[in-house]
């Protein structure tokens, strides 16, 4: 049966619901009961691990037997294992639904496999509506599922001919207003910004995300990488949420740390040293590169040594967007030899 316009209506709210849920070991997931003519009968969202999952939430907002026969629109396939909650997969059962709605699988080794408990039972499933977008919305759980470590994006701004800065050092502004801005949006969209010891003593960032002059609802945790210290005058310390620092170079561990503290995007624009580290450790998901239509020469470089011996052995990307922002172009692109392996899912 294909997926109806209600339904695909549903989805669309589903997914507003899920962003209201907290960022954590545990995804963003939002549900709808439809009726059997395909109005709206409860809604429901996860709000944070042993609270009741999405379905659940939504189930519990009507009266014992009203579910019999209305169908679920949920943005992650119910989950089938229990933990400290039971498996939505059973609850959407016993509580009569009939037919299931979801735009992603669950990757969890555990966890997974709801949907064919619903089939066994009886229950039309259907899957993959809007999967673009739910993927969009939980891409760093979705991350931490599969490698055990948070999503990870590096960030850099560079001219025409890859410098980062000019010959003296100086970098502010390579990239315009525009491109500017959209940093600051995408920081919003963060658990954690990372920087270099570097950066903190060479131009003593925020590390807020700002519009204009003002703060955006949500700020990412500044997390300082590196052995030197940071001035206790310095402007991180005065960021919203205390700064996490890590005198050590071994990355792996960084992002083992931040995974158990619950952060799932890890934005890192700490400079050219930091950003390479994390490139020649393969630890990188998703690349921003700001170009700016400027030359300026020099040894400065947007990247410094990979460890890449030949052309042969050069990290390919694939681009997943070209971006206009003003004169500047922003290239979105992620490693095209990325390799994944499955973890248990979270509860």
């Amino acid at each position: 049966m294909a997926v109806t316009e209600a339904e695909r209506r549903a989805m669309t709210r589903a997914l507003e619901l899920a962003a209201n849920g907290p960022r954590g070991v545990n995804p963003q997931v939002g549900a709808v009961i439809l009726s059997s003519d395909g109005e709206t009968m409860a809604e429901g969202w996860h709000r944070g691990a042993g609270t009741p999952h999405a379905e659940v939430d939504a189930l519990s907002k009507l009266a014992p037997g009203a579910a019999r026969g209305a169908t679920a629109v949920v943005t992650l396939e119910p989950c089938n294992h229990t933990g400290r909650t039971g498996p939505c997969a059973l609850a959407l059962i016993d509580a009569g639904i009939t037919r299931v709605v979801y735009a992603l699988d669950d990757p969890g080794a555990v966890s997974g496999g709801g949907a064919d408990r619903l089939r066994a039972a009886g229950v039309d499933v259907e899957s993959g509506e809007q999967a673009d977008a739910a993927h969009t919305l939980i891409d760093g759980w979705l991350t931490a599922q599969r490698l055990g470590r948070p999503h990870v994006t590096v960030k850099w701004a560079q001219s025409l001919d890859g410098r980062a800065a000019a010959s003296d050092g100086s970098s502010q502004w390579i990239t315009g207003p525009a491109a500017r801005a959209d940093v600051h949006r995408r920081r919003a969209e963060s658990d954690a910004i990372v920087v270099g010891t570097g950066t903190v003593l060479a131009d003593d960032p925020a590390l807020t995300a700002r519009d204009g002059d003002a703060l955006l609802p949500h700020q990412p945790t500044p997390v300082v990488i590196g052995s030197r210290v940071t001035p206790a005058d310095a402007a991180l310390r005065r960021h919203p949420n205390s700064p996490l620092f890590y005198d050590t170079r071994d990355l792996h561990a960084v992002l083992a740390d931040l995974h158990s503290r619950g952060v799932q995007r890890v934005f890192v624009e700490g400079g050219p040293t930091l950003a390479s580290a994390f490139v020649a450790s393969g630890l990188v998901d998703r690349v921003l590169a700001y170009v700016a239509p400027v030359l300026l020469g020099g040894d400065r470089l947007a990247l410094t040594d990979l460890g890449i011996p030949s052309i042969d052995r050069a990290l390919r990307l694939e681009i997943d967007e070209w971006v206009p922002l003003g004169p500047d172009l922003l290239a979105i692109a992620h490693p095209a030899t990325a390799t994944d392996s499955p973890t248990e899912g979270a509860d």
